[in-house]
């Protein structure tokens, strides 16, 4: 065990230089006494030029500004004391796994001598995030050998590092870090042809699915092919001429019926539809390689291939083909939709949505939350053009509604963007209204939150808690009312703070940008939402 201040510094440092050859960039931390020489170590390599420093009061919304940074192409590592400060990254860590982030958690520790004794903030840390994470226990600068490391700098999802650490706990010097050599991060492998996959006229007719983390190849599969494409907004694959705005509804018609065979990308989360498709027994599945800890799909899959397919075959696209035929419902449906929408008295979700995609210009980053806002977005979002890097991020690994504010001022800080823009439900942003704290020195986000405020959950309001028969006890249970003055946490903060009422006031607020941090409140109602979306649903052929 170490006995010297010499010995937790340096191990400390050691650990740090680690992180920084291993690709990270950025190093939040959370304070605390224990890891004091982790937090001494990322300052030194701060002021050395070698990473970003961040700091936040919160472990839970440390682990989200981290899991940001890393999605958004700038990997990061989340540093914290021991005992329940560790716990309180669970969350981020979990949506990590589940979503192929490679998020670092880092975590001090008493010394091992101390364990099972009920000393002060111990607790069993090795292993705290359960199976689904790598986990390393670092007594000594010897247990960073070369496999740690390269673990570490392979690593597709989330890594946890364990550092134990004696007192005292501070450094006798400054740390001067000398030239350390970065190992930049493998790239994804190139998809490479695994296998062909008939087209034309004669093969089974088929649509692409593309959910959360697709990429690219959907698209081009969709295109190459002839078929639909059925993206998320979060897929990276809703680009193109062959996206369907409006498949949700579309997959409850007689459309939907002809289908014969899906191909999945990514992780498809957000629609019952598509769920109800990948458990029909007359359709056949085709499903690439999905990322995360679980690699095994939720649906029966008949074949399964790596990342993309040969097209074997020319396409239909001409009119009356497969595709046309989905292209000419989506817009008929969309047109419907949207003088609905128009004519609607007061300001819904939707059209916020709708306003807020409308607003994201190319090379613009979006970062949406789960719940409705997500899939109201999904009704809503145009078909942006091909290669202009629009970038739409969610947390849909596990689709949890906390962290979401820290995962979006981390993503806005981790890639440089012509415009970043967040949308959000209430409850979603009061969840991690302390993402908001944040210091006179920390790195400031040019970012605006759009928050749409129902006073509630109204997601549960289109679910089956929602029906007549549970109105009685609907509000405690689901709807939670809250009657928080947005207004008033955001000036608590010195967050800058817009409300509105109108889609004009939107619209007009979203073109003029204050820069730096921002929250734009749309006020909507909550008490029509079921009957809202039983209308647009009524649309559908």
């Amino acid at each position: 065990m170490s006995s010297s201040a010499e010995s937790a510094t340096d191990l400390a440092r050691a650990v740090v230089a680690a992180l920084v050859e291993a690709g990270v960039s950025e190093i939040v931390i959370a304070p605390g006494s224990r890891n004091a020489p982790l937090s001494f170590a990322a300052y030194d390599a701060a002021e050395a030029g070698l990473v970003r420093l961040h700091t936040r009061i919160d472990e839970r919304s440390a682990g989200f500004l981290a899991l940001g940074l890393t999605k958004n192409h700038a990997r990061a590592a989340v540093v914290c004391t021991s005992g329940t400060a560790v716990a309180n990254l669970h969350p981020a860590v979990l949506e990590a796994a589940h979503a192929g982030v490679p998020l670092v958690a880092v975590s001090a520790d008493r010394p091992a001598r101390l364990r099972g004794s009920g000393a002060n903030q111990v607790t069993d840390q090795v292993g705290i995030f359960g199976s689904l994470v790598a986990t390393r226990d670092l007594a000594h600068v010897a247990d960073l050998d070369r496999q740690a490391r390269d673990e570490l700098w392979a690593a597709a999802g989330p890594t946890h590092w364990n550092v134990q650490l004696d007192e005292p706990l501070t450094p006798a010097d400054r740390w001067k870090p000398g030239d350390l050599e970065v190992r930049p991060r493998a790239p994804r492998p190139e998809p490479r042809i695994f296998e062909s996959i008939d087209t034309g006229a004669a093969a089974p007719r088929t649509v692409v699915v593309a959910g959360d983390d697709a990429g690219p190849p959907a698209r081009v599969l969709a295109e190459t092919a002839g078929w639909p494409l059925l993206a998320e907004p979060s897929s990276g694959s809703r680009t193109g001429d062959h996206a369907i705005r409006t498949y949700r509804l579309l997959l409850d018609g007689p459309l939907a019926q002809r289908i014969e065979r899906v191909v999945v990308h990514g992780h498809p989360t957000l629609s019952r539809p598509v769920t109800r498709l990948l458990a029909r027994a007359d359709v056949e599945v085709v499903a690439a390689t999905a990322l995360g800890v679980w690699s095994e799909r939720p649906f029966r899959v008949d074949r399964r291939v790596l990342t993309r397919l040969h097209v074997d075959g020319e396409p239909e696209t001409g009119p009356g083909s497969w595709v046309e035929e989905w292209r000419a419902a989506d817009r008929s449906l969309g047109r419907r939709i949207d003088r609905l929408l128009a004519e609607e008295p007061a300001l819904t979700p939707y059209a916020v949505a709708g306003a807020v995609a409308r607003a994201l210009p190319p090379g613009g980053l979006l970062v949406v939350g789960s719940s409705n806002p997500v899939r109201d977005l999904d009704l809503m979002v145009p078909r942006y053009e091909v290669g202009v890097r629009r970038k739409v991020i969610a947390n849909r690994g596990l689709a949890g509604i906390d962290g979401v504010v820290s995962t979006a001022i981390g993503a806005a800080l981790g890639r440089d963007s012509t415009r970043s823009l967040a949308l959000m439900g209430d409850l979603t942003f009061l969840h991690d209204a302390n993402g908001l704290v944040l210091g006179p020195d920390e790195p400031r986000p040019d970012l605006t939150i759009v928050v749409v405020n129902d006073d509630g959950g109204s997601i549960f309001a289109t679910l089956e808690q929602g029906a007549e028969e549970y109105a009685d006890r609907f509000d405690r249970l689901f709807g939670t009312p809250h009657g928080v003055s947005l207004e008033s946490l955001c000036a608590a903060t010195r967050t800058p703070h817009l409300r509105v009422s109108s889609l004009p006031e939107l619209e007009q607020a979203l073109a003029t940008p204050n820069g730096g941090l921002e929250v734009i409140e749309v006020a909507v109602g909550r008490a029509d939402r079921r009957t809202l979306d039983a209308r647009i649903r009524a649309l559908r052929p």
